[in-house]
């Protein structure tokens, strides 16, 4: 008995050969780096891991993702040059670091915009996000997801902070982020940039007071055990940035970027639900603390002595993103 083989039973049988698990196994195998300054425990660093396992796992094996935590493969701008030049994949980043590039981002993190974490990951979401990860994409970066890196407060190791009076003659650590150094300059402290990685031995020794950061990263960074007064300004909220190198993802196949979009997107739910999860479980913690001393700070007048900034940000060349993240913020 003949078999006669038409054009279209020869590509059927060949889709349906490369679909098989025993081709899909046999293909040329990915391997990404992902770079991010958190420390273990942090919820970036435990969503790192888990975006990794995600991965792994679906893809039978075949696409890992080696993940570099802890700044091991330096700071914050070091790995976004990474990301340009093709020596790195993916930098779960972060927004002051990436406002270098597109100053836009740092309007995020202007003064008293969120009340929570969940109004703030509604705005990315949208429109905003979406006008902001075009910025990107001419730099050589994708923008893929916009990790929480949370509401943020003051420590220092001299004295709780009450109002804004009692951060005067202070020196604050701050992100290299513009709307971080202007909010804090309109507040009457003396700011200095320092990387992160560097951060506790900077406080350790003096060389600044204090310094700003969300719950999550002081426990995890145990700045407390160097800043023992946590003062709970909730004067802004931080996006984290998921950055990959459009380098890297000229080598990935569309299916494969498929599963990895997947995985991210329920890295980033992790992350979300770790940061809030994280400010319940941490101030009682720290409250419960004999070596650490935690207050509520007067918000009105945090909120009074910083609305200038704001203003003058409007003034900027970019003032029209302002306005419309100000609106957005609002809604």
């Amino acid at each position: 008995m003949t078999v006669r083989t038409t054009r279209r039973t020869a590509l059927l049988a060949a889709a349906a050969t490369l679909a098989s698990p025993a081709v899909l196994r046999a293909q040329a195998p990915v391997r990404l780096t992902l770079g991010h300054n958190a420390a273990r425990g942090n919820p970036r660093w435990v969503a790192a891991d888990h975006f990794a396992e995600l991965v792994k796992a679906r893809s039978g094996g075949r696409i890992e993702v080696r993940v570099a935590g802890a700044a091991q493969l330096g700071d914050d701008l070091a790995m976004l040059t990474g990301l340009r030049t093709g020596t790195l994949d993916i930098s779960v980043n972060s927004q002051g670091p990436a406002s270098s590039l597109v100053p836009e981002m740092a309007a995020l993190g202007l003064p008293f915009l969120f009340a929570t974490n969940a109004q703030a990951c509604r705005l990315v979401d949208g429109a905003v996000g979406q006008n902001l990860a075009r910025r990107f994409e001419p730099l050589g970066l994708l923008l893929i997801s916009y990790w929480d890196n949370g509401i943020r407060h003051i420590t220092n190791s001299r004295r709780p902070i009450h109002r804004p009076e009692d951060l005067r003659g202070l020196k604050i650590r701050t992100p290299a982020d513009p709307a971080t150094i202007d909010t804090f300059q309109a507040l009457g402290a003396a700011t200095q940039q320092i990387a992160f990685s560097e951060l506790y031995v900077a406080l350790q020794q003096g060389v600044v007071d204090g310094q700003e950061n969300p719950l999550a990263n002081i426990h995890s960074s145990k700045l407390y055990e160097v800043n023992r007064f946590i003062s709970l300004s909730a004067h802004k909220w931080e996006c984290t940035p998921v950055l990959v190198s459009r380098i890297a993802r000229a080598r990935i196949s569309d299916a494969d970027w498929s599963l990895l979009l997947a995985a991210m997107k329920e890295a980033e739910a992790m992350n979300r639900r770790l940061m809030v999860e994280s400010d319940t479980t941490l101030l009682a913690e720290f409250r419960a603390n004999p070596n650490v001393a935690v207050n509520e700070a007067d918000q009105p007048a945090f909120r009074a002595a910083t609305a200038g900034v704001l203003d003058a940000w409007e003034r900027r060349p970019f003032g029209a993103f302002v306005r419309e993240v100000r609106r957005a913020a609002t809604a």
